[in-house]
């Protein structure tokens, strides 16, 4: 006798492209965040060199290298840990998780507001940069030089990750809203194989007799 065989439905083009997306973030942030630890100290080496020929106090420098370094550092722990997270929602999405699916939506409306926010800031300070007033000048050499001690790809990277950050985010929650999308992560369980009564230990290919009547 031959029981019918369930076969899985088969994971959407939208899904895999919606895991790939996220993988491919996942991969960019910490990529991001292994250069900026890489590339720190010859920051601060160009940083001091500059400084050394301006008229800013040697603790006025040594702040801002102490600045520099925790911020570094900072945002390389959360590259990091966004990265670890899209790792987390690709391989949830790729098993069927409909719970990933919509931790993906929230962690997208979240990067797309951080991204947005990221933009704004390089846009404003290319527009409006900081200047301050006659008696901080010190302080607005030592921003002057730190901005020019990054290497020169460093701020075209950091705003070409902002700009992919948003639209793969966008791209990631409007593959997921498709139909084809929802109806794989709504998709229902495996049914129950029937089960075969138990055999007779006289003759196992035989379910057992019934007792006899009490006399």
């Amino acid at each position: 006798m031959s029981y019918p065989q369930w076969t899985p439905a088969r994971r959407p083009a939208v899904v895999t492209a919606a895991v790939a997306v996220l993988a491919l973030m996942a991969l960019a942030a910490l990529a991001y965040a292994a250069a900026g630890l890489v590339t720190r100290g010859g920051t601060v080496d160009r940083f001091r060199t500059a400084a050394a020929g301006i008229s800013a106090r040697q603790d006025h420098t040594d702040r801002v290298v102490t600045l520099l370094g925790a911020a570094t550092v900072l945002t390389a722990v959360v590259s990091l840990l966004a990265g670890l997270l899209l790792v987390a929602l690709a391989l949830g999405l790729r098993a069927g998780r409909d719970g990933a699916r919509t931790a993906t939506w929230v962690v997208s409306g979240l990067g797309l507001i951080a991204g947005c926010c990221a933009l704004t800031l390089v846009v404003g300070q290319r527009a409006l940069p900081l200047r301050p007033d006659e008696n901080d000048r010190a302080t607005a050499e030592l921003v002057d030089l730190l901005a020019g001690s990054y290497p020169s790809w460093w701020i075209p990277l950091g705003t070409g990750l902002s700009v992919g950050q948003v639209l793969g985010y966008l791209v990631v929650a409007v593959l997921l809203a498709l139909p084809a999308a929802r109806g794989w992560f709504r998709r229902r369980p495996e049914p129950p194989l029937p089960q075969r009564p138990p055999a007779s230990p006289l003759h196992p290919h035989q379910p057992p007799a019934p007792p006899y009547p009490p006399r």
